[in-house]
């Protein structure tokens, strides 16, 4: 087997394997440590270099914009709005309209039902009229006609 000595010590076997892994952990955990200052030295420059009055100003320039756009909202909202209002008007209007119209055709139509029936009674009763003219014309011919007949078989002459 190897055998490595050290400062008077004597490794053999496992006790060699056991130093070479702690000397490697160990190696990798100085490493690790470099690389973890080198990232935060790094991050501090940067951190150093940052501008905070360039941040606020696009800070500032981005609330000035969100409020440009809310007042541009806003005044959408209101037109809308007036809009609306409007067009409720016109169509109340229109059903006002609408519904006086209705009830103007509804009386005229009334009227004229009424005149109508008024037309068709004035026919009706000059129909009674003409048929009892008819009627009573037709009597008096038949009575006339019934008449001379008689006067006429009556009439010694004729025979």
């Amino acid at each position: 087997m190897a055998e490595v000595e050290f400062g008077g010590m004597t490794f053999k076997g496992g006790k060699m394997f056991a130093i070479l892994t702690a000397l490697s952990t160990l190696g990798g955990a100085l490493w690790g440590g470099f690389e973890f200052y080198k990232d935060y030295m790094d991050m501090k420059e940067i951190i150093q270099n940052i501008d905070i009055d360039a941040i606020a100003a696009a800070n500032e320039l981005q609330l000035q914009k969100l409020n440009d756009a809310i007042d541009y909202t806003r005044d959408i909202k209101d037109d809308l709005r007036q809009d609306i209002i409007r067009v409720e008007g016109v169509a109340e209007d229109a059903g006002r309209r609408t519904k006086a119209i209705q009830d103007s055709i509804d009386d005229r139509l009334r009227e004229i039902e009424n005149l109508n029936r008024e037309t068709e009674k004035d026919v009706r009763d000059t129909m009674r009229a003409t048929e009892n003219r008819i009627d009573e014309s037709m009597r008096r011919l038949d009575e006339d006609l019934n008449r001379t007949l008689q006067e006429a078989l009556d009439n010694p002459l004729a025979k």
